[in-house]
């Protein structure tokens, strides 16, 4: 069985519709993750998503945050947030059961500043995250968790890592933080596929020409447990979308599984 799931941090779901509604016909993915809605759930465009032939979960919160999760098939089982585990006020967590895979999407924190308390929190949320894998699943069984990470994971996921050591996104204790959750069982299927290709998925806004230049980072993740990572066949950062008229700074990252 072939099977593709992506992932978009679109900064504002209304705001990218004219991008997010064509890119799902052309690409027609089973399952698309999305972060940063920042919407009220009254305020979802479920309806425009259905006439598109997805069925959508979603997590919002006015303004800010928020996830969502589009899918061709009805989810067996879903929810949100931490399920009382850890009180989180900020929408960043949505989760579903599609067939026998347990697929977790978030939008993790981005940190603002080490010295910020923005940074702890963050960390805490990594905290929080591996204690509800071990909750909820187990390595030995089917997941994927994925979304805008916010940590580039080594120095060749960004343009200029010299200049950027010790900055948000790839703190060393961030890292470690990210990499703690990595090691309760799962696989980066893009750096499995590729261990030293350079591929970006986030371009800052605030960099004058930083697609057409080069400068971006790889903080948008498609991760996977042993089972699932071993069926992917292929990932890949569209950089299409980031080129539109009114782009996200994300861009969608997408992988190919084969289950026969």
């Amino acid at each position: 069985m072939s099977w593709k799931l992506a992932t978009f941090n679109v900064n504002g779901i209304r705001a990218r519709l004219h991008i997010l509604l064509p890119w799902l016909a052309e690409n027609q993915p089973d399952v698309l993750c999305l972060q940063e809605i920042k919407c009220q759930d009254k305020d979802f465009p479920a309806e425009q998503f259905a006439d598109a032939g997805y069925e959508a979960i979603f997590h919002g919160q006015k303004s800010y945050n928020g996830v969502a999760i589009l899918s061709r098939q009805i989810p067996q089982e879903h929810g949100s947030g931490f399920n009382g585990q850890w009180e989180d006020d900020q929408a960043r967590l949505i989760w579903m059961r599609h067939g026998d895979i347990l697929i977790v999407n978030t939008y993790v924190p981005q940190g603002r500043d080490p010295q910020d308390p923005a940074f702890a929190y963050k960390l805490e949320f990594f905290s929080q995250l591996h204690k509800m894998f071990d909750l909820k699943s187990s390595p030995d069984q089917k997941v994927i968790w994925c979304g805008d990470i916010n940590v580039a994971p080594r120095d060749i996921d960004l343009y200029d890592p010299e200049t950027l050591a010790g900055t948000i996104g790839c703190h060393p204790d961030e890292r470690a933080a990210y990499q703690a959750v990595l090691d309760w069982g799962f696989n980066d299927v893009f750096r499995r596929l590729y261990p030293e290709k350079q591929q970006f998925t986030f371009w800052d806004y605030r960099l004058r020409g930083a697609l057409s230049r080069g400068l971006g980072w790889r903080i948008d993740h498609i991760l996977a447990t042993a089972s699932v990572a071993e069926a992917c066949t292929s990932c890949w950062a569209d950089e299409a979308p980031r080129r539109l008229e009114k782009p996200s700074d994300h861009t969608p990252l997408v992988a190919e599984f084969d289950f026969s």
